[in-house]
């Protein structure tokens, strides 16, 4: 598994800017179904919406310091999933949510605060938490991450599209009405269409290594899932809420992870693989889940 820590995936930079556009398209289409009044709700009662930021920020990267601590895994591998939990939701989220029967309000308010957040505590928690454990230390002052580098990527990113998103639907319901279905269908399915590619480009270290991180993967996704709905039975919060937060904290934007991957470490091997399988899997996860859920009518 060390020699993991020394493969670089073939990752083009004109590639790497397709994925940025991607992503921004991505997160457009999730803004599209925002408007202003979508968080006085929560403003007004912020009680969820602060159980779900400090389960997407703080316990989903200390459940996951945790995990790299008891199974001691390849450094590059340890590192790919310490920037994963520090990554904010998958826009995907909002979906899951509301197949699951849960609080689809307040997912997306999830998703759109935690973007906004993402550009401090995104960097800060990367930096933080890989500190902490030398082999990821060590990584981390080969690669000489720059937090506010990292920072001015997520925000051009996220907050941009987000912004755009809201103010069009604002201003333009009737615009965003026609285009929101098919827009968010087409953006996904190019995004996976593009991580379909980039994996056969690099098929060969994929097939060679995932075999060693799929269990890790599924286990760190667990334990997401897990800790989000533990985070929101313990504040208190309805089956209900419980559901969104639980799927907000299992369900992360693994494609910023891949930018980032790319952007700043290089395409090192196991971080990247990492990520890759992580959107794959919390897909999967996130089907069976929904589908688990909404047999039953969730409390409010």
């Amino acid at each position: 598994m060390t020699g993991l820590d020394a493969v670089r995936l073939n990752f083009s930079p004109d590639t790497l800017h397709l994925l940025n556009a991607i992503l921004g398209i991505v997160m457009f289409s999730v803004a599209i179904d925002l408007s202003p009044r979508d968080f006085r709700p929560l403003v007004r009662k912020p009680w969820a919406l602060i159980v779900g930021f400090t389960s997407q920020f703080l316990v989903l990267p200390a459940l996951t310091f945790g995990l790299v601590l008891a199974l001691q895994p390849a450094p590059s591998i340890a590192l790919g999933l310490i920037l994963v939990a520090a990554c904010p939701g998958g826009n995907v989220s909002n979906f899951f949510t509301h197949r699951a029967g849960g609080n689809t309000a307040l997912s997306v308010s999830l998703t759109a605060f935690a973007t906004v957040g993402a550009i401090v505590l995104t960097p800060l928690n990367i930096a933080f938490w890989a500190s902490l454990y030398p082999p990821t230390r060590a990584l981390l002052h080969e690669t000489h991450i720059d937090p506010v580098s990292v920072a001015f990527t997520v925000g051009v990113m996220l907050l941009l599209p987000l912004t755009a998103g809201i103010a069009l639907n604002h201003y333009r319901y009737d615009l965003t009405a026609r285009i929101r279905g098919p827009l968010k269908w087409i953006s996904m399915a190019i995004f996976m269409g593009f991580v379909a590619l980039s994996l056969s480009a690099n098929w060969t270290y994929f097939a060679q290594f995932v075999g060693l991180i799929a269990g890790l993967v599924v286990l760190h996704n667990a334990l997401a899932f897990a800790g989000g709905y533990g985070t929101a039975t313990l504040a208190g919060l309805s089956p209900f809420d419980r559901r969104a937060i639980s799927i907000e904290t299992g369900i992360q934007n693994s494609g910023l992870g891949l930018v980032l991957i790319f952007a700043f470490f290089g395409g090192l091997g196991g971080m990247a693989i990492v990520a890759a399988f992580w959107g794959i899997w919390h897909i999967i996860a996130g089907f069976a889940i929904s589908t688990v859920m909404r047999r039953k009518e969730a409390a409010r």
